[in-house]
This record gives structure tokens, sequence and C-alpha cells, in this order.
């Protein structure tokens, strides 16, 4: 793995659309990529025992979080032939329908940024301690999830 500068991962609250086109935009000039593969994470409003999810609270362990999120971004690029790579995860609460998790990956070829945007997923899914509190319309009805 090269020894890149990590990235700052985490976002206070829901990833903002506008976030997203940005980041598209920014990448109009790189006439080397031909794809990109986005991936985005929103709050379901889930039913559970007769209760609807309002919303979830994020939290993690922040300083290991970073440090796996960029061991997974670094071993995506040693494994794909990505030109960028891009990955935000709220922290705090996020309501149902708003953004937490945002993966944006760019190549030179379609296929390759598909499969490089799902293998970042699923290691981001497997194996960062990232943790979510259900919180519901009736507050004393909580449960706790992964991500």
């Amino acid at each position: 793995m090269s020894e890149k500068k990590p990235k700052k991962v985490f976002m206070d609250g829901p990833i903002p659309p506008e976030k997203i086109a940005k980041s598209i935009a920014n990448h109009q000039s790189k006439t080397n990529i031909g794809a990109h593969s986005i991936f985005l994470g929103q709050v379901r409003a889930d039913e559970i025992d007769g209760n609807i999810v309002q919303a979830i609270d994020y939290t993690a362990y922040e300083e290991m979080a970073e440090k796996v999120f960029h061991e997974i971004r670094e071993s995506a690029f040693d494994q794909f032939d990505m030109t960028c790579c891009h990955i935000y995860h709220s922290l705090g609460q996020v309501k149902s329908g708003e953004l937490c998790l945002f993966v944006f990956t760019s190549s030179a070829h379609r296929k390759i940024a598909i499969e490089a945007c799902n293998y970042l997923v699923e290691e981001i899914k497997a194996k960062v301690p990232v943790f979510g509190k259900e919180i519901f319309e009736d507050e004393t009805h909580q449960w706790k999830v992964n991500q």
C-alpha cells in the first residue's frame, strides 16, 4: 500500500446532495476519467414492532474508524485501476430519507469504477467501527444497528 495521507471521512449530520453534485462537477476537468460509480446510503423509515424509524444517531471510534477507512481506500487503489476515490460517512443524527454514506469512484472504464465502488461499500460495512442507534417517534423504543 502507498503512504498517502488519510482523508477526512466523517461529516457532522447528513451528507448534503449539493456535496455530491459538487464532487461530480469537480471531476469534469479530469479528462482521463471515463466512468464514475456512486453509492449513496440513505436512512430508511423502517417499521420495527409498530414503531417507525425517524432518524439514526451515528457514532464511531473516530480515530480507529478513520484508520480503517484509509486502509480500505488504499486497498481498493491497490486492487483496482482507479483515478479517484472519495468516501464520506455521517456522524450524529441523520433523519429518514437523508444520506449517511457517499462512496464515489472514478476510473478510465466503467467496470473498474463499479467493481471498486462495490468492494469499498462491502468492506466499509464489514470492517469500519461505525454504530447507529435508531430513533423512533416513541423515544423509549430504540434498537442498536450497524451503519
